[in-house]
C-alpha cells in the first residue's frame, strides 16, 4: 500500500505511541479516574502527546480531538481523531485488548485511519477510495448473507441490554452459526479480513470507531450505527458487516 501524507503521519504517529504503551505495559502504574468515571494513566497521557507532537509537526494549522487534552479546533477542514489507548481497562489489566486508534476528518468525512495494537503486533489502515491493510494483507469482507452461516462479534452492549433491542439481539445470537465478544478493536480487524462476518456494538464513542469505521467500508463493508446512520463525531453504537447481512440484521434488531 503507497500511504499518502496523510496515512504515513498517521502511521507515524501510532508508532510513536506504541514505544511509549509497550514500555509501561505490564508494569505496575498508576490509575487516574476522569471525570467521565473513565480510567487513565501516564501511558495514555504520553502517547497522546506524542501523537499530537508527530501531527502537528507535519500539519501544524489541522485540528486535533484528543481523548486525553480534548478538542482544539483550527481554521483547517481537517480534523484529527485520537484515542492514545483505546482499551485503558484491559492496558491496566495487563491483557492485549487495546489498541491506539488515530483518524482524519476532512469535513465531515473521514478520509484516513489507522488502529494499531502494539502487542498483537497487527495493524490495520485505510484511506478513503484506496482500500484498507491488515498488517501488508489487503483487507475484504466476507461474503455471507444468511444469519444461520454467521459468525457474530459483540463488543459493550450495557445500554443494548437495557433496551427493548435485548431480546432481539438474542433471537440473532440464538440463531448464528457462531457469537463471541471479541470487542474493542480485535472484532473489527477480523471483520475486515474476513475472518467473522458481523460486529454489533451499543455503547462506543466516535474516538473508539473512526479508523476502524473507515477500515471496514474500504474492506468493503458497511458501518453505521444501531438505527442505520451514518458514523459522525455523536455516534454512540456499531453496526458492521457486508451489504447485504448489514440489512438483515438492521431489519432484525428493529431498525
Amino acid at each position: 500500500m503507497k500511504a499518502s501524507s496523510f496515512l504515513a503521519t498517521a502511521i507515524e504517529a501510532a508508532d510513536a505511541a506504541a514505544d511509549i504503551i509497550l514500555h509501561y505495559y505490564e508494569k505496575s502504574i498508576e490509575v487516574e479516574v476522569k471525570q467521565d468515571n473513565t480510567p487513565v494513566t501516564v501511558a495514555d497521557v504520553e502517547a497522546e502527546k506524542a501523537i499530537r507532537e508527530v501531527i502537528l509537526t507535519q500539519f501544524p494549522d489541522h485540528g486535533i480531538l484528543g481523548e486525553e487534552s480534548g478538542r482544539h479546533d483550527s481554521d483547517s477542514p481537517y480534523l484529527w481523531l485520537v484515542d492514545p489507548i483505546d482499551g485503558t481497562k484491559s492496558f491496566i489489566r495487563s491483557y492485549p485488548f487495546f489498541s491506539t486508534q488515530i483518524a482524519l476528518m476532512e469535513g465531515d468525512q473521514i478520509i484516513a485511519g489507522v488502529s494499531n495494537a502494539p502487542v498483537f503486533r497487527e495493524r490495520a489502515c485505510a484511506e478513503l477510495g484506496k482500500g484498507a491493510w491488515l498488517n501488508e494483507n489487503p483487507c475484504q469482507v466476507s461474503d455471507r448473507t444468511e444469519i444461520g452461516e454467521v459468525a457474530l462479534s459483540t463488543g459493550n452492549i450495557r445500554s443494548l441490554a437495557r433496551s427493548n433491542r435485548w431480546p432481539a439481539l438474542g433471537r440473532l445470537m440464538a440463531s448464528a452459526d457462531r457469537s463471541r465478544g471479541y470487542g474493542d478493536f480485535y472484532h473489527y480487524h477480523l471483520l475486515a479480513a474476513g475472518r467473522i462476518d458481523a460486529v454489533i456494538e451499543s455503547d462506543v464513542d466516535i474516538l473508539d470507531v473512526a479508523a476502524l469505521s473507515l477500515i471496514v467500508r474500504e474492506a468493503g463493508g458497511i458501518f453505521t450505527d444501531l438505527d442505520g446512520n451514518e458514523v459522525n463525531l455523536d455516534t454512540q453504537s456499531a453496526l458492521a458487516a457486508n451489504a447485504a447481512l448489514h440489512k438483515k440484521l438492521l431489519h432484525a434488531l428493529g431498525s
